[in-house]
């Protein structure tokens, strides 16, 4: 047999450039790492179009070929909608995309990021990468969402600025009584878990509530600690079985990362503890709240290192951060299709519940949907966004604000007054439902520009056939339905 040529002796990810030189450092020491640490396998893992983590487990001495070789996959995985239901017709010419590398369940090929590698507290000798995808022909895979955020990052790097990000996130917390495992509830998608609530409600911030869901608070808290992720407080929120874990700020990818890591990883721990923690937003039971996830962001000049939201004299924010601010109300009902973006979602937005339902701000007041927070001369000075879902993908959420509050800055909008009366207000009403949002997102010319006509036609055909099976299936009421809760529950 004639030896192979040099070019084909390269590693994928030589042969297609797709590493730095630090990468590629750090790649040579966390393979040391693996053998020097005795793990066992390593979980190769990619977010998906809904932030979902997907990917393979592999043996320790296969993985470290792996870091350099990439990890195929099937690229039937892109076109799935919540319910794991192909949303694109795979087996034509084309794929449904006019892509060849999209027809006929292709592989595409995992490639790990080596600075994101953890060795994961709660499973014996496993460590844990991220990944960002290619096609076989080297090819960025135009529907991955972390490399999408990190064009957006790198286009409000281009503009001279870094995103900081801070993450609070609500979630439900609940003993599994019945998982549900019977053949008869192994539907698709499958029968939701029978659950118990673990705490009762409406005293919120209660310090005797909170120790009498501590022991398993501290087992999530040690884990989330353990991972590396920046984790400042730990809350009891007002509903049953509700909880808030908050983060220190993080540059851009990294919150993003952080967020996708930390919702796995929540989900994992409390199942092996007998729990079942859901971002989902409002499960569809008695008495329950609503959970959101409030993203608070500035952004920070890459020259002088200074937070560039910062005002001086009497004003709330600098005119750089009226402006973002401004684009961020402009474009609120179009990124809500991103901010959240399930069916269920759209039940919390209610007036006065401390959830937003229209577009406007406020200089301290949480009916609102932005919050502006911080005073003149106040380092800390950010704003707070209340709309989201906890099931948002971070890195479409995080896209949305940059190319919303860049569309500001260019045009510098004016935010207007604070809203004193949030629910009160003359303002735009946010959508009541994720049809009214994908519509606004179709018609959004700043996210065309910014994300690719090609990627939002995709990301709002899988939505639209989660809607048609919730519409074929269940009415649309202001109540969370029984399709949504096998919809959501457990997948996020």
């Amino acid at each position: 047999m004639p030896p192979r040529s040099r070019k084909s002796a390269l590693s994928f990810v030589a042969r297609h450039g797709l590493w730095s030189a630090a990468q590629a450092k750090a790649a040579d020491a966390l393979a040391k790492s693996i053998k020097r640490q005795k793990l066992e396998v390593v979980r190769f893992s990619f977010a998906d179009q809904h932030g979902v983590l997907r990917g393979k487990t592999l043996l320790a001495d296969d993985a470290i070929a792996a870091l350099r070789g990439g990890v195929n996959m099937t690229t039937t995985l892109l076109v799935k909608d919540t319910a794991h239901i192909s949303a694109f017709p795979v087996f034509t010419p084309g794929g449904g995309f006019g892509m060849a590398e999209m027809q006929g369940g292709a592989d595409f090929v995992m490639v790990a990021d080596p600075a994101t590698f953890r060795v994961l507290p709660w499973a014996s000798n496993t460590g844990w990468l991220l990944c960002d995808i290619y096609f076989s022909n080297g090819k960025p895979v135009p529907f991955s969402t972390r490399a999408i955020c990190r064009q957006a990052l790198a286009r409000l790097a281009a503009a001279g600025y870094d995103f900081l990000a801070g993450l609070e996130v609500e979630f439900h917390l609940f003993k599994v009584e019945n998982p549900r495992l019977a053949p008869a509830d192994a539907t698709w998608p499958p029968a939701a878990p029978e659950v118990s609530f673990i705490s009762q409600g409406y005293q919120y911030l209660t310090e005797s509530r909170f120790d009498r869901i501590d022991p398993i608070l501290e087992i999530l808290r040690r884990g989330i600690v353990a991972l590396g992720l920046p984790l400042r407080s730990l809350e009891v929120e007002l509903g049953p079985s509700q909880c808030e874990f908050t983060f220190r700020p993080q540059a851009g990818l990294a919150a993003a990362d952080s967020m996708i890591l930390f919702r796995s990883g929540v989900k994992q721990i409390a199942r092996r503890h007998g729990y079942l923690a859901s971002f989902m937003c409002r499960p569809a039971f008695p008495n329950v709240m609503s959970s959101g996830w409030h993203l608070h962001q500035s952004l920070v000049e890459r020259k002088s290192r200074k937070n560039a939201f910062v005002a001086s004299g009497k004003d709330a924010l600098s005119p750089l951060g009226k402006a973002y601010l401004g684009g961020l109300l402009a474009h609120a009902r179009a990124a809500a299709a991103f901010t959240t973006p399930t069916v269920n979602g759209y039940k919390r937005y209610r007036p006065y519940t401390l959830a937003p339902d229209r577009a406007n701000w406020s200089r301290d007041n949480r009916g609102a949907m932005l919050r502006v927070m911080g005073q003149p001369g106040d380092a800390a000075t950010h704003l707070e966004n209340r709309v989201g879902e906890p099931a948002a993908n971070p890195y479409l959420y995080f896209a949305s604000q940059i190319y919303a509050g860049l569309d500001g800055i260019a045009r510098r909008l004016d935010p207007g007054p604070s809203a004193d009366t949030p629910y009160e207000t003359d303002a735009e009403l946010l959508p009541k439902n994720l049809s009214e949002a994908l519509a606004a997102l179709r018609a959004d010319e700043c996210f065309h520009d910014g994300l690719g006509k090609g990627f939002i036609d995709y990301f709002a055909r899988i939505k639209d056939a989660e809607i048609a099976r919730f519409r074929a299936e269940a009415p649309d009421q202001p109540e969370a339905t029984d399709w949504e809760q096998k919809e959501y529950l457990d997948l996020f």
